[in-house]
């Protein structure tokens, strides 16, 4: 699940009626024209507006390869679940397309764990050590965490010093749980214990209202397999 095109840096502000605005493009509801008319409304030079539709491009538009069955399985909950949250298929696009913006969601899931908020500088001393200290980094994880507060993750208080969790959205539909885990099996790149799902720190914005094992169990993109004498990991299930 690996790809060169992976390492490409989530380096633009996103709004989210922006990527909900390419969903529907992909979904067929809508044309781009729209989407382009938001862009050049928020975006006035020509460099900006390239990059912030590149990034949307491959969020929804024009996925990875080895992640275009994933995106138009997305698009097909979005078509037959009203009122499903767009920002959880985004989060689930960003985490599986973007390690980049995965790591930030992850490390701000952690450290809000036990409070319920954090310093954005612990966030970005965390993301230095990873990814080095550099311009680049401070600058792509503030894009990260201002995209999340837009799409309703989290709050910044005091003037960006502090990042506070918001509450949580609740995800009822079992296809969308089966499809949000997925996606954070394809960040991982590994298998992911089942009893630590409800709580793993990736997907700390959203809340799985449905019994995990049951609803797993009957999706055809995911496996559950036993791991000991009474514990389950997840991973997807391979082509063949």
């Amino acid at each position: 699940m690996s790809s060169a095109a992976a390492q490409i840096g989530f380096d633009r502000f996103i709004q989210l009626d922006w990527a909900a605005a390419a969903l529907r493009v992909r979904a067929g509801t809508s044309d781009v024209e729209q989407l382009t008319e938001l862009i050049d409304a928020a975006h006035s030079g020509e460099a900006a507006k390239k990059k912030t539709r590149t990034v949307l491009n491959r969020l929804w538009l024009e996925p990875r390869l080895d992640l275009v069955d994933f995106a138009d399985r997305g698009v097909r909950i979005y078509r037959n679940f009203p009122g499903t949250p767009i920002s959880v298929l985004t989060w689930g696009m960003a985490i599986t397309t973007y390690p980049f913006f995965g790591k930030v969601a992850e490390i701000v899931g952690r450290l809000t764990s036990l409070q319920g908020d954090c310093a954005s500088a612990e966030v970005q001393r965390r993301m230095a050590e990873i990814y080095g200290e550099r311009e680049g980094t401070r600058r792509m994880t503030n894009m990260v965490l201002q995209s999340q507060a837009n799409w309703g993750a989290i709050d910044r208080t005091m003037n960006g010093k502090r990042l506070a969790r918001m509450p949580k959205i609740k995800v009822s539909e079992p296809k969308l749980i089966a499809w949000l885990v997925e996606a954070c099996v394809r960040y991982s790149k590994r298998s992911l214990s089942v009893t630590t799902l409800d709580s793993y720190p990736l997907i700390f914005p959203f809340e799985m209202g449905k019994p995990l094992s049951y609803v797993l169990s009957s999706s055809r993109a995911v496996e559950l397999r036993a791991d000991g004498v009474s514990s389950q990991v997840v991973d997807v299930k391979r082509r063949v």
